[in-house]
């Protein structure tokens, strides 16, 4: 396969695990990066062997022909929509905007001109995630019928050098960190039929406890505290809590699966391994789900606080730019990150109307990721 050839738009904290999934990366290479300061692109270009550019310059590049939009939430559908202006293809962060209109503009737009679609997250690719899917698809504990998700914390000032936008439009727990969840259990059970949610502020304020800004407060404007009912068109229905309100939880299953023969604990949807645990009722015995078989699986990375977790961002970009030139839907798609958008999105309108939500979109779980070694499976 060919080497596909790709740019970066926006440096900050989350474009380091892009650029250096991509030098791990046989089948892509980053050429440039930009940024709103140029001065920022040009620390991260030092710092990776890349060419930094302006953001007009790096779409008119002709060997660039995807890009990679890591700009704030407020900002991926205008980005991303300029990127498709200048006839590239766009692997956005998530979500893939701040709000369902604008991502179903975006869409109809790659739509009319021909153009691909990515989204993050990727991490429903990994090993563990896949192990999950294949034990549900086998059958083996039988049809799924419920389920609960749960995300709790106290938020992401106490760490994060600049989180202000966390709690502004297209943030809060649900746009940040629920699609993660969302997407892994629309890998295991299909698109979502309907919604029912009660949403919340927590506290108005938040004092920013992380340097640099420690000391400043942050005005909170999206609910940080969302409880919601899921109704999968397969039939299951799933409990969620995701919450940035919370000191202290014993929930700590962040997945699980309810169904008519066993029962699934599936792992943090944010990284990629790990083993989750099944309950058999044939064998009334709790034991790991073995997931060494799949690739995206081996611990990778040491986390601050020395622990090790298999992190491969970026597959799921590299498996979009190896089906470009295969001609094969990629998996980490537009289509699945919009729907993942209105399912979020309508949480919160179901706590205005008090209504369930019926949602407009349908989209086709991802291809199971083939067996093997790596990024190799894609090729």
């Amino acid at each position: 396969m060919q080497k596909a050839i790709v740019g970066i738009i926006g440096c900050g904290n989350i474009s380091d695990a892009y650029f250096k999934g991509a030098q791990h990366s046989s089948l892509i290479t980053v050429k440039a990066c930009a940024d709103l300061h140029l001065e920022v692109a040009k620390l991260k270009a030092s710092a990776y062997g890349v060419i930094a550019l302006t953001v007009d310059d790096l779409l008119k590049d002709p060997d660039i022909t995807l890009v990679i939009n890591l700009t704030v939430p407020l900002a991926h559908a205008t980005v991303s929509k300029k990127i498709l202006q200048a006839g590239k293809h766009v692997y956005s962060e998530k979500p893939l905007s701040a709000s369902f209109k604008e991502a179903s503009e975006l869409m109809r737009l790659a739509q009319d001109l021909g153009l691909r679609v990515g989204c993050a997250p990727d991490t429903f690719m990994g090993a563990s995630h896949q192990a999950c899917r294949l034990l549900i698809d086998s059958g083996s504990i039988g049809q799924p019928i419920g389920g609960s998700v749960v995300l709790m914390s106290h938020g992401m000032e106490s760490w994060h050098r600049n989180p202000d936008f966390f709690y502004k439009i297209g943030g809060g727990p649900a746009l940040d960190i629920g699609p993660y969840y969302i997407t892994q259990l629309v890998n295991l059970l299909g698109p979502v039929a309907r919604v029912a949610g009660l949403a919340t502020i927590g506290n108005m304020h938040r004092t920013v406890t992380s340097e640099p800004l420690k000391g400043s407060v942050i005005t909170v404007d999206v609910p940080t505290t969302v409880n919601g009912l899921l109704e999968f068109e397969m039939g299951a229905n799933i409990s969620l809590s995701f919450s940035w309100d919370v000191w202290r939880h014993n929930r700590f299953s962040p997945i699980e699966i309810y169904c008519t023969q066993g029962t699934l604990l599936g792992v943090n949807p944010d990284f990629f391994g790990n083993n989750p645990r099944v309950w058999h009722q044939a064998s009334g015995e709790w034991s790991d789900l073995d997931i060494s078989q799949h690739p995206f699986g081996k611990p990778n990375r040491e986390l601050p606080n020395g622990r090790k977790e298999a992190d491969y961002r970026t597959i799921g970009l590299i498996d979009m730019a190896m089906a470009i030139q295969q001609n094969r839907p990629h998996r980490a798609n537009g289509d699945m990150a919009m729907h993942v958008l209105e399912v979020l999105e309508s949480l919160a309108q179901s706590s205005r109307t008090g209504q369930f939500i019926t949602l407009q979109t349908r989209c086709v779980r991802p291809e199971p990721v083939p067996v093997g070694h790596d990024e190799y499976v894609f090729i």
